[in-house]
């Protein structure tokens, strides 16, 4: 599965199983109120049938005639009576009327007519929560069920949602194929004509369209060479090795000189001699030759480059048409691109990106509008 396509299930399945779960979880707290409530209920209702049982106990001792009276009293309940004033009389505990203790149940009765002088009867249990834990302990591990079984059914689902995805990316990717493919054939016959021409200088005459053709042919190169790195979605076999920096700078600007001067942009550079990197070589020339290229393409005509290389960095600045603050973030990424007046694909500054990631560089991009750009690659 391709980074994006990730990122796509990792998204869905994000807000569906959020979604989802908040659902799940008010239903279950809607439930659960509900039937704790029921429980509560239950409860209350042997309070009740225990306080009208005590009520008629109360009454067979008030119509008796023995001297001495005994108190009814019931197993796992606590009950006291209280006169009209709410004052405690007597009971098998001793408490305030209208005061509650934590983790009991409490029921007030009305006693009519006032049995032994009791106007009120209190019963008290102690709270059962066994029924309460097993009811949250049943309601979690449905949860639990439920989210397990829903992450299984949403990622089969976010599979479904990012099949059109991989199949527009396989199209993106058989294109590539296809187009580089036919661009290798012709770039290889100009290049390898004008090499010729140059050599036996058959061309005298026609030098600015050699030029021309010679522009041309190194930028369709260029392309071939990105479009092929891209196919091979950054992985392929790397020759890292120490190589001498400064002559492959040298070289490149070579290679770049015909796009210079034609236009007409004053290159200045600081390129120290015998720096060494340990790189394979064909992804240092893919970072280098996308810098400089960018730094010619948006330069303005009869604009400056300035190249400059040390032991510690590699840095590139022109003065040409600038990035948006808000966009510098965003045109690293593949197929963004700032300013779409000149040509390109978007993907130069991605890989340059993807480079430096792999051997642990540092990538910095300052740039103003009308101004210029600088980019600079710390070793």
């Amino acid at each position: 599965m391709l980074d994006s396509e990730k990122r796509s299930l990792r998204r869905f399945l994000t807000i569906y199983l959020s979604s989802t779960f908040l659902l799940f979880l008010l239903a279950a707290f809607l439930f659960y109120a509900f039937a704790k409530h029921h429980l509560l209920d239950q409860q209350l209702k042997s309070l009740e049938y225990q306080a009208n049982h005590l009520k008629s106990a109360l009454r067979v001792l008030h119509q008796s005639n023995e001297k001495i009276l005994i108190y009814p009293k019931e197993k796992g309940f606590d009950s006291a009576i209280y006169n009209l004033n709410k004052e405690y009389i007597f009971g098998t505990f001793k408490q305030k009327l209208d005061k509650r203790e934590k983790g009991y149940l409490y029921f007030v009765s009305n006693v009519e007519p006032y049995y032994l002088g009791a106007a009120y009867l209190l019963i008290r249990k102690k709270l059962d929560t066994e029924p309460i834990k097993n009811l949250q302990k049943n309601i979690l591990f449905f949860l639990i069920g439920a989210g397990i079984f829903f992450s299984i059914l949403g990622y089969f689902l976010g599979r479904l949602f990012v099949a059109p995805m991989r199949e527009a990316i396989e199209n993106i990717n058989h294109f590539i194929q296809d187009a580089t493919h036919e661009l290798n054939t012709p770039i290889s016959t100009i290049l390898t004509n004008i090499e010729m021409l140059e050599t036996l200088n058959k061309c005298q005459n026609s030098s600015m369209e050699l030029k021309r053709i010679e522009i041309a042919s190194k930028t369709l190169s260029r392309i071939y060479d990105d479009l092929s790195y891209i196919n091979l979605n950054h992985n392929y076999h790397r020759d890292v090795k120490n190589i001498n920096i400064s002559n492959l700078i040298k070289e490149r600007l070579l290679y770049f000189d015909v796009m210079i001067k034609a236009k007409e942009i004053t290159l200045f550079t600081e390129i120290e001699d015998e720096v060494y990197l340990k790189i394979d070589q064909n992804d240092a020339i893919r970072v280098f030759d996308n810098l400089i290229s960018n730094a010619i393409k948006y330069n303005k005509q009869k604009g400056r480059l300035f190249i400059k290389l040390d032991k510690t960095s590699f840095i590139v600045e022109d003065s040409g048409i600038g990035i948006k603050k808000e966009d510098i973030d965003k045109i690293i990424k593949r197929f963004k691109r700032a300013n779409k007046t000149e040509g390109g694909f978007g993907i130069g500054l991605d890989i340059v990106s993807h480079v430096v990631e792999v051997y642990g560089f540092d990538l910095d991009i300052k740039s103003k509008e009308e101004e210029g750009t600088k980019v600079s690659i710390l070793w």
